[in-house]
């Protein structure tokens, strides 16, 4: 009976198919990518427990708004200025971008290279401004060391 329905509703049982797989994929996908996706409330729990933030948006882009405190790499340049993160790779890291898709690259990277607990936020700093989260401007901060005066 149940191959026979199949037979005559094809079109309805591939595109269940196709549902339940997504889902399945929806939840576990980031995991073996090495990586978790998290919504903008759960970042914020990370971040206020200490998790670093990493913005891999454009130098113009971080200017025009950023998190607070969101060290600025630009996804083309992550690979080769992965110790300018300044973080363990046993500790947080929340990245994001604009949308979600940048920082989901930037996450698959930073777990090829042992970072234990990379976090894409999911829908990017656009999420994070939806949810009524607080954004800042301005230029990304040196890790330069400055100068002392003489005098």
């Amino acid at each position: 009976m149940f191959l026979e329905f199949m037979q005559q509703q094809w079109p309805l049982f591939v595109a269940l198919v196709i549902i339940v797989l997504s889902l399945i994929y929806s939840y576990v996908g980031d995991r073996l990518m090495g990586y978790r996706s998290v919504d903008p409330n759960q970042a914020t729990r990370l971040i206020n427990d200490g998790a670093a933030l990493l913005d891999v948006r454009t130098e113009a882009e971080y200017k025009n708004g950023h998190i607070a405190n969101a060290v600025n790499i630009p996804i083309s340049q992550l690979k080769r200025r992965l110790d300018k993160l300044n973080v363990s790779k046993s500790d947080p890291v929340v990245v994001y971008c604009q949308s979600g898709s940048r920082s989901g690259r930037a996450c698959a990277l930073l777990a090829k290279n042992g970072y234990e607990k990379a976090y894409n936020l999911s829908g990017g700093i656009l999420a994070w401004q939806s949810a009524g989260m607080p954004v800042t401007t301005g230029k990304p901060k040196s890790n330069k060391k400055k100068k002392a005066k003489k005098g």
